[in-house]
């Protein structure tokens, strides 16, 4: 950031200020919840996440320097629990990602499904031996469970993208074929009793955090060593020219 752009020391401090405001808000909801999931702690602790994420800015913006933790930011966490306390029905709902990376082994995988069925029976409405990878996802995806795709996908050609897996809650049953027609339309946020995300950017976090800690716990006794040969050298030196003498 040029200097022109740079934050005022004043906006800094107000930033500061805004974030003991929000703290003593965060803490006098979380004081008078009316239970776990109260509407009123979560808009307390998103406000404290946004004051505390624009002081950081600032902060670094001004000094080039950065707070010691960090909040997690309204996108990080689901919206507070609307739902039945005591649910008689349930929806999970799961997305995966694959890339298809060895189209070849698709369908190499397809056809050998094919090869077992009785003569001339093919999965209704594909047919891998067209070649078409669309022809070789219905055919695995009609025969296994996705479950054991998942297992298995890189015997299939498939890499693993991002996943996720969303429990809701309902008071009722739906209807047998209320929401085939758009089936995922009726996904409610405010109804989701447990969420399980599986991403590589959490491995990339993880790994972060390790190289952080080991340069941190690496880097001060590289310092120290160094020090040490200077002294060394140092304490050589006399004696060298003694030497010489």
């Amino acid at each position: 950031m040029s200097d022109a752009a740079q934050p005022t020391a004043a906006e800094v401090r107000a930033a500061a200020e805004a974030v003991k405001t929000a703290l003593d808000r965060h803490l006098a909801a979380v004081e008078r919840r009316s239970g776990e999931d109260d509407p009123a702690v979560y808009e307390a602790f998103n406000e404290l996440a946004a004051a505390a994420e624009e002081y950081d800015e600032l902060l670094y913006d001004r000094y080039d320097e950065v707070t010691p933790f960090e909040i997690p930011g309204s996108e990080d966490a689901l919206p507070p629990y609307t739902g039945p306390d005591e649910p008689n029905a349930l929806s999970v709902l799961i997305r995966r990602d694959y890339a298809v990376v060895e189209p070849q082994r698709l369908l190499a995988q397809a056809q050998r499904v094919e090869a077992v069925e009785e003569a001339g029976a093919v999965t209704e409405g594909f047919d891998a031996a067209s070649g078409t990878v669309h022809g070789a996802l219905g055919v695995l995806f009609g025969e296994f469970e996705p479950d054991e795709i998942a297992s298995r996908h890189k015997e299939f050609g498939l890499e693993e993208g991002d996943s996720t897996l969303w429990v809701t809650a309902s008071d009722e049953p739906a209807e047998p074929g209320e929401w085939l027609e758009a089936p995922f339309d009726q996904a409610d946020s405010h109804q989701v009793v447990c969420r399980f995300d599986v991403s590589a950017v959490f491995d990339d976090e993880a790994e972060d955090d390790i190289e952080d800690d080991v340069r941190d716990a690496v880097l001060p006794e590289i310092a120290l060593a160094l020090d040490e040969d200077e002294d060394l050298d140092l304490d050589l030196e006399p004696k060298e020219q003694d030497a010489d003498r």
